[in-house]
């Protein structure tokens, strides 16, 4: 290297110490850019880990509002707990479905022997009794029993008017007039009977049955009432 070195002037050397410098200061440069590099890439790979993991337990979140039991929709998972396998061996399922298999069967076996069949119907209702005989000649049969068989039925409201009649009275002498009385109405002057209103009313706010629907009904029974007395 010195033998190498002899051959150049002192000004050469000195250009050629200046050149290797600039070659350093190039190469740090380098460096340092390389090294600002990978920090910044460094600093993003730890945000994308950080969004990555927000992610995760957003998924988890909604996977939990949309497939988990309501009980469990709104608890905080306990990150304690061992997770547990989504999968499961084929023998594993076959067992468990074989398991299922027996105890609907068990159950719907339990069930029959101890079905009581319908309802009877409540004993509060009037009851309307319809005696259906056999076609022929009875006349030299012997009855032997009936077969009852009871049907739930239901009457639609019916509307009539009910009339007043009251007579009037006048003495012999001529002074004066007697009538009978009318009994209290609930409105004075209308004409509906306390049975319509307390029908409107419970149709109205018990029912929920809108008036204007109440006017169709009574449409249907050609009875004009207008929306406004109703």
């Amino acid at each position: 290297m010195e033998a190498t070195l002899e051959k150049y002037s002192k000004t050469e050397l000195i250009a050629l110490a200046l050149e290797q410098k600039n070659q350093a200061s190039v190469l740090e440069k380098k460096v340092f850019e390389s090294e600002k590099e990978i920090f910044e890439l460094e600093k993003k790979a730890t945000n994308l880990e950080i969004e990555i993991g927000y992610l995760q337990h957003r998924i988890e979140q909604l996977n939990r509002l949309a497939y988990g039991q309501k009980r469990e929709r709104f608890e905080k998972p306990d990150n304690s707990q061992p997770t547990l396998p989504f999968e499961m061996e084929e023998e594993q399922k076959q067992e468990l479905s074989e398991e299922v298999t027996e105890k609907i069967t068990y159950e719907r076996r339990k069930k029959n022997p101890n079905h009581q069949g319908r309802k009877p119907l409540p004993e509060h209702l009037p009851v309307e009794e319809i005696k259906i005989y056999p076609e022929g000649d009875l006349s030299e049969m012997v009855c032997i029993g009936e077969e009852i068989t009871d049907e739930l039925e239901c009457e639609p409201a019916r509307y009539y008017i009910k009339r007043y009649i009251r007579y009037k009275y006048a003495p012999k002498n001529g002074e004066g007039v007697l009538i009978g009385k009318l009994p209290q109405r609930p409105i004075d002057k209308c004409i509906a009977g306390p049975g319509l209103l307390a029908s409107i009313l419970v149709d109205k706010y018990a029912d929920h049955l809108p008036l204007y629907r109440q006017v169709q009904r009574f449409k249907r029974e050609n009875i004009p009432i207008a929306a406004a007395t109703i």
